[in-house]
This record gives C-alpha cells, sequence and structure tokens, in this order.
C-alpha cells in the first residue's frame, strides 16, 4: 500500500526535511581528522533538540544512535562509537533523519575527511549523487517506479568505468516510500529488474526517498555482528546520497535539500513544486 500524502502532510514533512538538511550542514562540519563518529552523532543530536525533532534512526529496529555513520568499505548503517577516529584521506557517508509532530524526513551524503583522496574516489561520489538526482528528475506524473530505478541505473552505465574496472550498483539496499514512517511501500531498486515489473504509477501525495549506494567493485554486501554495519563483499569503498522528494500537483518537491532542489533540477528541465514554507 502506498500511502498519498496531503499538501497540509507534505508541508510537514517538509519542515522536517529542513531539520535533516541542518543535521546534514552540522556533521559535515565535524566530519574532520581526529574526530569520532560520535562526536557527529553529538552534534547531530543537538540540531534535533534545537529544532524539537526527533531522530527517527535511535531506537529504529534497536538502533543505538541518531545517524548512521558509514566509513570506507562500509555502505550503510554504521553505528556510531568513541572508537572509530576519522584519518585524513577517509570517506564518510553520513545519514540523518528527523522526524516532526508524526512525519519523517531522511536524507544521506558522502563526505572527504581531510585531502589527499584519490581522483576515483571523487568521481565515485559524483556518480553516486548525479544518479541521484537522474532518479529525482523521473519523479513526474504519469512514470511509474520502475522509470526511477531505470534513470538511476542509466546514469551509472553511461559513465566512464573507474580504473577498478566497474561501479557496482548494491542489490540489497534501496530507497523506500516515507511519510507516516520512515520506511513504508514501496522499495525502490537502483536498477531495473524486470522480474519486479513497473511498480506504481507516480501521482500527486506520492512520496519516496532516493538512495543509491555505489561501490568500486561488488555489488555485493555482508553485515557485520552487530546486525547493522554493511560492508562490501570485496573491501572496496562506496559512495551513499540520499534525499526524500514529495511530488504535487505542481511538480516533485526535494524535501531535504534547502533549495526545494531547484539548482539541480533546473539541469534536467524540471521546474520543482512551489515550497510550502516559502
Amino acid at each position: 500500500m502506498v500511502e498519498l500524502k496531503t499538501p497540509e502532510q507534505i508541508a510537514k514533512m517538509r519542515e522536517a526535511g529542513l531539520v535533516v538538511a541542518k543535521v546534514h550542514e552540522a556533521t559535515r562540519a565535524v566530519a574532520v581528522p581526529g574526530a569520532t563518529t560520535k562526536d557527529l552523532d553529538d552534534a547531530a543530536r543537538k540540531v534535533l533538540a534545537e529544532h524539537g525533532a526527533k531522530s527517527n534512526f535511535l531506537g529504529y529496529g534497536g538502533f543505538p544512535a541518531s545517524i548512521c555513520t558509514s566509513v570506507n568499505d562500509i555502505v550503510v548503517h554504521g553505528i556510531p562509537d568513541t572508537v572509530t577516529v576519522l584519518k585524513d584521506g577517509d570517506v564518510i557517508s553520513i545519514d540523518a533523519g528527523a522526524v516532526i509532530d508524526g512525519w519523517h524526513g531522511d536524507a544521506a551524503f558522502t563526505a572527504f575527511v581531510g585531502t589527499g583522496h584519490a581522483p576515483e574516489l571523487h568521481e565515485l561520489s559524483r556518480v553516486t549523487e548525479e544518479s541521484m538526482w537522474a532518479g529525482i528528475a523521473a519523479v513526474k506524473q504519469g512514470n511509474r517506479l520502475v522509470d526511477i530505478s531505470k534513470a538511476i541505473e542509466g546514469y551509472i552505465r553511461r559513465q566512464p568505468r573507474p580504473a577498478t574496472g566497474k561501479y557496482g550498483i548494491i542489490e540489497d539496499y534501496g530507497g523506500h516510500g516515507i511519510g507516516s514512517a520512515m520506511h513504508m511501500d514501496p522499495h525502490l531498486l537502483n536498477y531495473v529488474d524486470r522480474k519486479r515489473g513497473r511498480g506504481p504509477r507516480l501521482v500527486p501525495g506520492f512520496c519516496i526517498a532516493i538512495e543509491p549506494m555505489v561501490s568500486l567493485g561488488t555489488a555485493k554486501t555482508y553485515v557485520l555482528e552487530d546486525d547493522w554495519t554493511v560492508k562490501t563483499n570485496d573491501g572496496t569503498w562506496s559512495s551513499h546520497w540520499e534525499h526524500s522528494i514529495a511530488l504535487t500537483e505542481q511538480g516533485p518537491l526535494v524535501l531535504t535539500a534547502v533549495d526545494g532542489g531547484k539548482a539541480k533540477l533546473a539541469e534536467y528541465g524540471v521546474q520543482i513544486a512551489p515550497d510550502p514554507l516559502a
């Protein structure tokens, strides 16, 4: 069942999304050599408290932190702690969410710790982020869920291969519906699986979190004994980008982007919907 939102509910999700954007800003500033991943979590908790929001990660299925901090070959769901100290040259994906009055926002980004990163790592992050925007641009009335998957995969496959030989589009994790819960139907693959059909039609009120995860090698992952931390099978490093999007009668609105997605979607010739909080 796909939960369709009213304009009033989308406005609440926009509030939550803007808090997520502030969490991203705060954690990006803290992600420097010498910081622990717990330092990032503390920064996130402070922002959430300042804006009267709650983390939708904390306590979710027993998850013990307010954000996910996934370093290098950790794809998703890395748990912040006082032991993991960020080093110059690390790559970290930070996934954060917020709840306001029962409505959720969820977004992730990849950051570079310090300097001296190989060009292929910068390109990995760029390709992952741009594939997300290609998927967002496919959120339009009349399309189906598979059109988002097709846009994401198509963008990645069109890019020059990295020195490692290929980009691995992570298979076991993907995007999801979002609204009165953080994870809802439908599940969104970041590649096309023809056995799954075309999926639901995109109509006003449809809200989705689009989150490609890409590695410099394998598409396969495994989970550590903590039952959360997901790593690539071959140890290659990965990137993770995510935004939450609402489709309205006037077009899409990127709920977790400060400008609503205006600048990036203009590159695709897509005009965003009016911001309900403007």
